[in-house]
């Protein structure tokens, strides 16, 4: 156990360069004293690392050292090559790089971790998009993903949703994410962080201006918080209905035995319900809000007179 300890704590400041014995202690999940123990160790055994004194100090590995570590067990080496898969890596323009990376992955391995490894590659394939997702190209993607990398501002026609449909900013890109095979881009404006698709960037212009993400910002935690504030935007109103056991399955409500089960159930709009609730064909009945029900009563008289029923 300690072992294993010990190799994580030094591939953690081979990974991150300086860190102090607190926050190694965090990611190890161990005391700080235990920290302070675990570098001796290290130290005794000749790994050549130091430690800085003061407000900024730390523990750090001396430049140059590199440990030659290569002993992936069979599971670690799955999660290396699934967590390697080449669809995102190709569209950031990486894919060239990712193949390099997994041959010295693979050239590093002992003979039983690299035969997994290599019937991962037979047998997974990732593929994100949804079955009736768009399938366009997201051309300025490999520009978007530099300047996120070398942290430069851009200056960027965007098209979205609400008048004025197109728009022009100058924005600081603060990092990528792969949500449902779309790409979005989390940059600051001038309103603040706020979220882009890629595949909606009309233009693009890098800018020579450097800019500095906040200590403070964490990508994974803000779009954790940005999600969490789309749902609540989503289901803000109720509609009361009636299904078939079909249309309880089809809506995810457990059906009340064979006959008609009547659930509340959340929606995002009058619009949108109506559009949801007329998929459903027969195996829904709308009781409330009044105003969907009315809608859903005209659209079904409508398509009645159209097909001669």
């Amino acid at each position: 156990m300690r072992a294993s300890r010990l190799v994580t704590l030094l591939l953690l400041l081979q990974d991150r360069g300086r860190m102090t014995a607190r926050q190694l202690a965090e990611e190890l999940e161990v005391s700080v004293r235990t920290v302070y123990r675990d570098v001796e160790a290290l130290g005794a055994a000749g790994i050549p690392l130091y430690g800085d004194a003061g407000h900024a100090g730390g523990y750090r590995l001396v430049d140059g050292y590199r440990t030659r570590l290569t002993g992936l067990t069979a599971d670690e080496a799955r999660a290396a090559f699934l967590a390697a898969l080449p669809g995102p890596a190709t569209e950031l323009g990486l894919g060239d790089a990712l193949a390099t990376a997994r041959l010295k992955l693979r050239a590093a391995l002992s003979t039983e971790p690299r035969e997994h490894a290599g019937r991962i590659q037979e047998r997974f394939l990732f593929d994100a998009p949804g079955w009736y997702g768009a399938t366009g190209q997201t051309p300025h993607l490999p520009s978007v993903a530099d300047a996120v990398w070398t942290r430069r501002a851009v200056h960027l026609r965007y098209r979205r949703w609400r008048a004025p449909e197109e728009i022009e900013r100058r924005v600081e890109p603060y990092g990528l994410v792969l949500k449902a095979g779309r790409w979005y881009l989390v940059a600051n404006g001038p309103h603040g962080i706020r979220t882009y698709r890629v595949d909606q960037i009309l233009e693009l212009q890098s800018l020579e201006e450097r800019f500095t993400v906040p200590d403070d910002f964490d990508l994974a935690a803000h779009w954790k918080g940005h999600l969490e504030d789309f749902r609540a935007r989503l289901h803000t109103g109720e509609a009361l209905v009636r299904l078939t056991p079909e249309g309880a399955r089809r809506i995810g409500v457990t059906p009340e035995g064979e006959g008609w089960t009547e659930a509340r159930v959340p929606i995002e709009s009058i619009d949108h319900a109506h559009g949801e609730f007329l998929r459903l064909g027969a195996d829904v009945e709308v009781m409330a809000p009044a105003e969907l029900r009315d809608r859903i009563a005209a659209t079904t008289r409508t398509l009645a007179t159209r097909y001669g029923v």
